[in-house]
């Protein structure tokens, strides 16, 4: 008996959960356990691995990879379809101005509704440079000019089918951590630094490398945004979806989550759904949510879990404050 591909997703929560090392996030001393370098892989022939064990955001699946592929870097989109999963990162950055005096104290759900209703505020404090849309579809250069990854690896695909090439990558080392000056950078953490396409007689499959996975939050929402980007761009190519391989650097359980998890642990998996995409989608420009098609998806209930927004720019802590 053929056992469900969900499993690949338990076990690796159950395994961090027994044996991951107890490690302590830097920027937020938030707890968690960890494991390194491990894969799991979905045929997408067999159904669209949105997971079934807790309900995973469809939504904001759809219109966080809209907003990805379109090259946007301003959360004004993502809160104007209430979708909010994005809102920490940018109201980080205002209250660290507010703290200073720059700028007026907000609350977080006031700087949103501001973020809504001001387009020349959401435009000034909306934005975030060097994330996963600007860098796939506008990646900055020396010269100034700006390279389209997306639209480069569908015309490499189209006019070398073998080719072993097509990598997109989000990971600029002059704006992160500590390799970046103080000016450039990039306050929020690139997690799925780096994906690969590959054509597989007829059939598209995408690898991701995830540097750093929130098993619990973040994984699910990560696997079911891949699995559609490749079934989108499968379509757009003219091939088959193939297999999505998610490659994980460090993969970790929050010291929060962990009673989610093992509640997690004690559900059975149900079928997955299907997703189609509407004919009309020929392009990357074609591309909007509504033409997203999910069906047959009927997951056990939702899980909370509070998102830990960590990693990114890290600031040392003044010594003489301590």
């Amino acid at each position: 008996m053929i056992q469900h591909p969900e499993y690949q997703y338990l076990n690796l929560l159950q395994e961090a959960l027994e044996h991951g090392i107890k490690k302590v996030d830097r920027g937020t001393d938030v707890v968690l356990y960890s494991l390194f370098g491990r894969q799991t892989r979905y045929d997408l022939s067999q159904g669209f691995p949105l997971l079934t064990t807790k309900r995973v955001y469809w939504k904001g699946v759809l219109h966080e990879l809209y907003w990805f592929m379109s090259g946007q870097s301003n959360i004004k989109y993502l809160v104007d379809n209430n979708v909010h999963i994005w809102d920490d990162y940018p109201y980080n950055v205002y209250k660290k101005m507010a703290g200073e005096g720059k700028v007026p104290e907000m609350t977080k759900e006031e700087f949103i509704q501001k973020i809504k209703d001001d387009t020349e505020f959401a435009q000034k404090y909306g934005e975030l440079r060097r994330i996963y849309g600007e860098l796939w579809r506008r990646w900055p250069t020396r010269t100034g000019r700006t390279i389209d990854q997306l639209a480069w690896m569908l015309q490499e695909l189209k006019d070398d089918p073998d080719a072993k090439n097509l990598i997109v990558n989000s990971w600029n080392p002059e704006y992160l951590y500590t390799m970046a000056t103080y000016e450039d950078a990039n306050r929020f953490p690139i997690c799925h630094n780096m994906f690969q396409f590959s054509n597989r007689n007829g059939k598209l499959s995408l690898q991701l490398y995830q540097r750093s996975a929130d098993l619990f939050l973040g994984v699910p929402f990560n696997i079911a945004s891949y699995a559609l980007l490749t079934i989108i761009l499968a379509q757009i190519t003219g091939l088959e979806p193939g297999e999505f391989v998610h490659t994980f650097g460090d993969v970790h359980i929050y010291e929060n989550h962990v009673d989610q998890v093992k509640e997690q642990l004690n559900r059975e998996p149900r079928p997955f759904p299907t997703v189609t995409i509407d004919p009309s989608v020929k392009t990357l420009e074609d591309f909007r949510p509504d033409l997203v098609k999910l069906e047959g998806y009927d997951p056990h209930p939702t899980l909370k879990g509070d998102l830990t927004v960590a990693g990114g720019f890290y600031e040392k802590k003044d010594a003489s404050k301590l």
